[in-house]
């Protein structure tokens, strides 16, 4: 079975579908965000992968080892409460909700015409284009699953 990845029109426009759907009634099913909050988390986490927001490395030098790297994007579900970093949640509490929904459709429009993502990630360390095609939607949708959409 293929993973999902937002290189992929349908996969990319579902998720932004739902991100449309959500209220300020959504509440979490684990974790600490409300839902504009969470919306601003996926924001900004996208600004990270386009280079735009700068992120500090503070995770585990295992995760950048390439074996495990591929198993935790590719294979392993995300889990749920890992830590993030502060700068993906330094807007949670001051984010208005349909300007998040809106940032979100325009980032994930964005996307495919940046030739170039960050070359690598804060916890991952090196990216290749389908790593960050993977691990976007796999963020995203842990996210909208986490508010039940």
């Amino acid at each position: 079975a293929r993973m999902p990845t937002i290189w992929n029109d349908a996969d990319r426009a579902d998720l932004v579908r739902r991100a449309w759907t959500v209220t300020p009634e959504h509440t979490a099913q684990w974790g600490k965000l409300n839902a504009t909050g969470m919306l601003a988390h996926l924001s900004d986490a996208l600004r990270m992968a386009l280079g735009d927001l700068k992120v500090t490395p503070k995770a585990p030098a295992i995760l950048k080892w390439a074996p495990v790297r591929y198993l935790v994007i590719h294979k392993l579900p995300m889990p749920k409460g890992a830590p993030t970093a502060p700068e993906l949640i330094a807007r949670s509490t001051t984010a208005d909700l349909q300007q998040e929904q809106q940032a979100l459709q325009t980032l994930f429009d964005a996307l495919p015409h940046r030739a170039q993502l960050a070359a690598t990630h804060p916890a991952f360390g090196p990216m290749t284009r389908d790593d960050w095609g993977v691990l976007i939607h796999k963020h995203t949708d842990h996210h909208l699953r986490q508010f039940g959409v």
